[in-house]
């Protein structure tokens, strides 16, 4: 059984993703997408995005990568130490959930996680957020038209507490840039 691996983030238009280890936006819609998306999968994200979170996100697996020893690691949270780690962590997840659908992870943070995984990820889940974050400090790599293509692309929405508007796009890796 093969793992579509995967990866989800919201992004600014200068590529933007953060801000002192904290989203850009509060998006419920977003939000919403996110939880759809993810749950009943495993989740991968460096150890900063689980402080961040502050605790295990239910109904997925959670895997955090950590290069430092993690004795205190709550019950729920599956700690490794690279990113291949992750994936055969991930890998195993699935085998035991003996779901019907396809079995698939999701990367979800941070920066250093999503430019390492980049190379390897089958899938993108992006949702494009029509905004410029200038004091932003953690960024996602450029995504780069040769490798990736956009298989679905959401109308254009806006949130009402905003005023920003964002659409969900699904990208897939090019059958000739496959890893």
């Amino acid at each position: 059984m093969t793992m579509e691996k995967c990866l989800i983030v919201a992004i600014a238009d200068n590529n933007a993703i953060g801000r002192k280890n904290q989203l850009l936006w509060s998006l419920p819609e977003d939000m919403k997408y996110f939880k759809e998306q993810t749950t009943g999968h495993p989740v991968i994200m460096g150890w900063m995005t689980y402080q961040s979170i502050g605790r295990p996100l239910p109904r997925r697996t959670n895997i955090v990568i950590s290069i430092f020893p993690w004795p205190d690691a709550p019950e729920k949270v599956v700690v490794v130490e690279s990113l291949d780690e992750a994936f055969a962590a991930a890998q195993k997840a699935c085998e035991s959930a003996a779901s019907a659908e396809t079995p698939k992870c999701f990367v979800m943070g941070g920066a250093y996680t999503y430019a390492e995984a980049m190379q390897t990820v089958d899938t993108l889940y992006i949702t494009h957020v029509h905004d410029t974050v200038e004091d932003a400090d953690a960024f996602f790599p450029p995504i780069d038209p040769e490798i990736w293509y956009p298989a679905s692309v959401s109308d254009t929405r806006t949130d009402p507490a905003s005023g920003l508007t964002y659409e969900f796009v699904i990208y897939r890796r090019r059958p000739s840039q496959e890893p």
